[in-house]
Parts: structure tokens; C-alpha cells; sequence
């Protein structure tokens, strides 16, 4: 077996993080093309139940980048923030007559849905920049403090961050990163059980080698855990998640789900 290259796979098999940008600014057609091709991408029941947020105020920009923890947001030649958005759908149910009580925008579904809506918009978004030759890095900082993030962007109820994209002309060319064995990603029919692979860490052996050695070529000065260590490490940092999503749901801008 052999896969497969045309133009648009090869985008995806090379598509890797860039936090490095020249200064050249993005150009009016490949902001309309990006914006666009986000716009194509798929939307559970034709909801559209996301919008993004674009960064053009530099000290909103530095706001992100603080709450981020990541100086490199503030520097790239576009930023965007994806949400999950019923809020544009409330008011047109509103508007109809529809009372609050009888909506179900605030349901667990309709999260997942408005969720789901901006990961697909975004990464149709980052796919497009990546053809075109630029450079990206998707923003999961961003919910460091998403409360923090709702009151800087002023969203209104029934809106929540999801995710960040920062975009620019790339000015570094990091080797791409390893990937864990498709069998151990990819299953038939039903989820294994564990007795198929009795010791998932001693499966991973060679994938942690391969990180290990990805780490040590970009950082040899800061020493990285391979793969399974990393989970290890943050299957117990519940502070950060308590940071982000602890509050309750109607604080974050979104009744009825607490996240």
C-alpha cells in the first residue's frame, strides 16, 4: 500500500506548527480566501453555529497573548478566535415569537454541535492558509482563562471560545512531528479490548524513542518527555482545568452546559 499525493494531501501530510512569522501582513485576497473556505466548511443540521473573532486591535492582540501565555499570538500577520455562536441563533428564534423556555439552544447537543461547527470551520480555515503557503498554529491557550477571553472579546450568552488560530507568513521550517502507529489510532468495527494490546506503553516504545528524538533535535537544551510521559503528567493537572472551566455555565456565556 502507498498513499496517495495530490496538491491538497500533501497540504495535510506536511501541515505542521509555525510560531515564527516574517512581517509581511496577510493581503486582502488571501484573507478573503481563507475566510471563505472556512465559511465551506461542514455545519450540523445547516445551524452555522459559529462565528470567529477577528484580532485587528494590537492591544486586544497582547491580551490574548498574556492570557496565552504565549508572546508569538501577538505577532502574527492574522488571529483569529473561533466560538461556538447560538447566540445569533437565539435572537433569530426570538424574533420569530419563540419564548426562551421553549428553545433548546442551551441543550448539551447544541454545545457539541456549535463546538463541533468551529473545530471543522477552523481547521478548513487552517488547511486553506497552509496551501497558500502560510504559516499556523492553532490556539488551545486561549482557555487558560476563557472566562478572561469572553470579557476582553465581549461575547455575549450563548457564545463560548473554542479555539484560537494565528496565521503569517512562516519564518521557520520545524521537522514535521511523529505520529503514533495507525493501528494503535485507527480500529475496525469496534473499539479493542485491552487484552489486544496488554501493555499500551510498551506498544508506544518506538513512538516515545521518535518523540523523544523529534524533542531533542528542536530543544536540546530543554529536556522533553516523550509521549506517555507527557500523559502521565497531565492526567493529574486539574488546576489548570479548574481555571478554565470550572465556573458555571451562564459566567462563561453559555446557559445551561457547566464546562
Amino acid at each position: 500500500m502507498a498513499i496517495i499525493h495530490n496538491p491538497t494531501i500533501d497540504t495535510l501530510l506536511n501541515r505542521r506548527t509555525i510560531r515564527q512569522w516574517t512581517d509581511q501582513a496577510l493581503s486582502a485576497d488571501e484573507i478573503e480566501t481563507i475566510e471563505t473556505a472556512a465559511q465551506r466548511a461542514a455545519t450540523s443540521q445547516f445551524l452555522n453555529a459559529w462565528s470567529a473573532i477577528r484580532i485587528t486591535d494590537k492591544d486586544i492582540a497582547l491580551k490574548l497573548a498574556s492570557i496565552g501565555n504565549q508572546p508569538y499570538v501577538a505577532q502574527a500577520g492574522a488571529l483569529y478566535i473561533f466560538i461556538i455562536d447560538n447566540h445569533r441563533n437565539v435572537r433569530i428564534a426570538r424574533e420569530a415569537g419563540i419564548d426562551d423556555a421553549d428553545m433548546t439552544f442551551d441543550s448539551d447537543y447544541t454545545f457539541t454541535q456549535g463546538q463541533n461547527d468551529a473545530v471543522l470551520a477552523l481547521h478548513a480555515m487552517e488547511t486553506a492558509a497552509e496551501s497558500l503557503g502560510l504559516g499556523t498554529v492553532i490556539l488551545g491557550c486561549i482557555l487558560n482563562d476563557s472566562r478572561a477571553v469572553i470579557d476582553t472579546l465581549h461575547l455575549p450568552e450563548y457564545t463560548v471560545p473554542v479555539l484560537g488560530l494565528a496565521i503569517g507568513h512562516p519564518a521557520q521550517e520545524p521537522t514535521l512531528k511523529p505520529r503514533m502507529p495507525r493501528e494503535l489510532q485507527f480500529f475496525n468495527n469496534v473499539y479493542p479490548d485491552d487484552s489486544t494490546t496488554p501493555n499500551i506503553t510498551e506498544a508506544l516504545a518506538d513512538f516515545d524513542n521518535a518523540v523523544s528524538h523529534y524533542y531533542d533535535l528542536r530543544f536540546p537544551d530543554q529536556p522533553v518527555h516523550a509521549f506517555t510521559e507527557q500523559v502521565v503528567a497531565q492526567s493529574t493537572d486539574t488546576a489548570r482545568l479548574k481555571k478554565s472551566f470550572g465556573k458555571p455555565a451562564r459566567a462563561q456565556g453559555f446557559t445551561g452546559r457547566s464546562f
